[in-house]
């Protein structure tokens, strides 16, 4: 039962996150006007508007226009309603569940917003890096106050000094990285939103995982860029979002094993 709960949750919260995805990046309001065709600017009915279900139904397309919808849509949807699942799984009703689900979602549009914009808002990283330490600060407090464990289960919170030197060395090494790089080529390589997204990362993960995430971020990133050059014929100056790449490294180091491993072995 809970299972189903949390995958119509995720599907519901994916829809909204399709909204900040679409907005944000344009400075439009998340609440203001309602949902609506992009195409025909057509009001959607709430049938219209049934998180997955609506899309196969229409077949893909606006009822009221015909024009496709994009896939990112039920993409989203369907990815958010899976890591719902998946945190229930990890840490059952409680505190750090919640805790853990606002940085996936956050992870789930800021990595969608770049794909499409190349672009991560500050209204998601910088107060995903107060969020993150103030959060990791709340939960430490109410464990070492004998909160009961069906609030706290799961993964252990790490120690606030950890979010908070995280926070600083996710960004540190960052911009570091893409200050040389554009010393060295006169080029910018990485913006600032990956810095300030790897700051968040380290907020909430801690200090020993940030070698882990960039390690991966790096890896995937490379083979993805490797295939690029050679199956789509670009050079390798072209623009490749890094955000998705981080976000991937901080789920991978969040829930596998493995992920758990290299975290516990980085200096």
């Amino acid at each position: 039962m809970f299972l189903f709960i949390f995958f119509v949750w995720g599907l519901i919260v994916g829809s909204f996150l399709n909204v900040c995805i679409y907005r944000l990046p344009e400075g439009k309001s998340i609440v203001f006007p309602p949902s609506h065709c992009p195409q025909c600017k057509h009001r959607l009915k709430w049938k219209d508007n049934i998180p997955l279900l609506s899309f196969i139904l229409l077949k893909g397309h606006c009822r009221y226009c015909g024009h496709p919808i994009s896939w990112q849509y039920p993409l989203v949807e369907l990815i958010t309603a899976i890591f719902s699942v998946l945190a229930y799984c990890k840490w059952k009703l409680s505190l750090t569940l919640i805790y853990y689900l606002v940085f996936i979602y956050a992870l789930i549009a800021v990595s969608f917003i770049d794909i499409k914009h190349q672009i991560i808002p500050d209204c998601i990283s910088l107060p995903g890096i107060v969020l993150g330490i103030s959060g990791n600060l709340f939960l430490n407090y109410l464990s070492k106050n004998h909160l009961p464990s069906t609030l706290n289960q799961g993964l252990s919170i790490i120690s606030f000094k950890s979010s908070l030197l995280g926070a600083a060395l996710g960004g540190g090494i960052l911009f570091l990285v893409a200050y040389g790089y554009y010393f060295v080529t006169k080029r910018e390589g990485m913006g600032g939103g990956d810095i300030k997204l790897m700051a968040m990362i380290g907020a909430f993960l801690g200090i020993r995982v940030v070698p882990a995430v960039i390690f991966l971020a790096s890896l995937a990133g490379s083979i993805v860029g490797i295939f690029w050059i050679l199956a789509k014929g670009k050079d390798r100056y072209f623009p490749i979002p890094f955000g998705p790449f981080l976000a991937l490294g901080a789920l991978f180091c969040l829930f596998l094993p493995i992920g758990q491993f290299i975290s516990t072995i980085s200096p």
